[in-house]
């Protein structure tokens, strides 16, 4: 049963962009990760439901008591707008699933509140 719409802002903050890039360097070399943050802050948002972003990364689903989960389940309670989920397209193909840069414990709490919930989200393609 839906609980009512979260609140999303329109774009991602700085913090969340430092963030991706910060995760992403963990995975692309240097001129990869400038190009997907080039695209995850031109590229338009989109929405898609929790619990598809959690099948489509193969993340599993963080408790309801982590920290950061907690805080954004309060922050929907309250009604304060979360920033966009960051990703990177996955390429089923080969193997590889979708990367959440920015977001994980927003796309949790957002199952908690209503695994359909439509989450905003930003997603960049790797460049070919």
């Amino acid at each position: 049963m839906s609980k009512g719409r979260i609140a999303w802002k329109k774009s991602p903050g700085a913090r969340d962009l430092a963030a991706a890039g910060e995760y992403l360097s963990l995975l692309e070399p240097a001129a990869g990760v400038r190009a997907l943050l080039r695209l995850l802050r031109t590229t338009r948002s989109t929405e898609h439901a929790a619990k598809d972003l959690l099948r489509a990364s193969a993340l599993p689903l963080l408790t309801r008591e982590e920290s950061q989960v907690a805080q954004d389940l309060k922050r929907i309670r309250k009604g304060r707008s979360l920033a966009p989920v960051l990703l990177v397209q996955g390429d089923a193909g080969r193997g590889v699933a979708l990367t959440v840069a920015d977001g994980y414990h927003r796309i949790c709490a957002a199952w908690y509140h209503d695994e359909d919930a439509p989450i905003t989200c930003r997603i960049a393609r790797r460049p070919t």
